[in-house]
């Protein structure tokens, strides 16, 4: 390798005048300049180059059939070092791991991603256990630069009808279902995250799994908890994940504070769709600037990856 010192005419006429201590002075400065350049060139470290996670959320598989390229580099040009990429078992399994190989090899890490409301159904967990067995046979027959590096589920029992009309019921479904996956991905010896909203600390349960608030329950049983924070100011933000921070913080586990970046009819204040990306990455500053001493804290997510791709600079 030729490292080629800038101004390097002055140099030569230093050396002329300055003698033996010149030579020293360029020689340390020849060294700074290509070790510099050897660490520049050197793949990032897969498991050990993240302080905190940059996410987001690939609902569509189906865009890694159509242009793999495409998405990685939008996902290398916006700084992203986790993605949740949605399980579709109508989709080759080659696709999968082509796509994970590329993105390890960018220094971002796969996760997994599934989940509806009606898994907390009477046999919704079905559905969850088919999820789990896909994922298994996927990672028996994987090198180890294709596995996936956890498991990440959407579900929202909320959204059930049960929630309406048995909240407590719905809900010890719900804390079974997410015991039943822990063990499945302890089993696989993958970590287990899960989506939920910031309201969760104002829900409470009492039942077999004993009585207390439902936000809480949730993460002391996972390794980490991407808060739905979808608020459009970095303030507001702030306030409604300060529980959970907490939460966190006393069971030595993660979270990582999702927003919202498409086009919704549930009221002011909730996206940035409206406000736009440069806005957004301002707010999402704040946030990490604020919570940048607390060990809970672990970063944030954007929902997601189609919805960014078309939002306003």
């Amino acid at each position: 390798m030729v490292v080629r010192l800038p101004g390097s005419h002055s140099v030569s006429r230093g050396l002329q005048n300055g003698g033996p201590f010149m030579m020293q002075k360029v020689m340390i400065i020849a060294s700074i300049l290509f070790l510099n350049i050897f660490v520049a060139s050197v793949p990032p470290n897969v498991e050990a180059s993240f302080s905190e996670d940059r996410a987001t959320w690939l609902w569509n598989p189906w865009m890694l059939v159509e242009d793999e390229g495409d998405v990685i580099a939008f996902l290398e040009a916006k700084q992203v070092n986790k993605v949740y990429v949605q399980i579709d078992s109508d989709i080759p399994v080659e696709v999968y791991q082509s796509f994970i190989e590329k993105a390890s090899v960018n220094g971002i890490r796969v996760y997994a991603l599934d989940g509806a409301a009606e898994w907390v159904a009477p046999k919704g967990y079905t559905s969850q256990n088919q999820l789990m067995k896909w994922i298994q046979n996927y990672q028996n027959g994987s090198s180890s630069i294709q596995k996936f590096a956890g498991v990440h589920l959407d579900v929202e029992p909320y959204l059930y009808s049960g929630w309406r009309t048995n909240q407590a019921e719905t809900i010890k479904s719900y804390q079974s279902l997410l015991i039943k996956a822990k063990n499945h991905t302890d089993s696989l010896n993958l970590p287990l995250e899960v989506d939920m909203p910031f309201w969760f600390d104002e829900i409470s349960y009492k039942n077999t799994y004993g009585k207390g608030i439902l936000a809480e329950w949730v993460i002391a049983k996972v390794d980490s908890v991407t808060i739905m924070a979808y608020r459009d100011s970095a303030s507001a933000i702030i306030d409604i994940v300060q529980n959970e921070i907490s939460y966190a913080q006393k069971y030595n586990k993660s979270i990582v504070v999702g927003v919202e970046t498409g086009q919704t009819d549930e009221g002011e204040g909730i996206t940035f769709f409206e406000e736009g990306e440069a806005h957004m990455n301002e707010e999402l500053i704040a946030v990490s600037n604020y919570y940048r001493d607390i060990a809970s804290f672990n970063g944030v997510a954007v929902h997601h990856v189609g919805s960014w791709m078309d939002m306003q600079p």
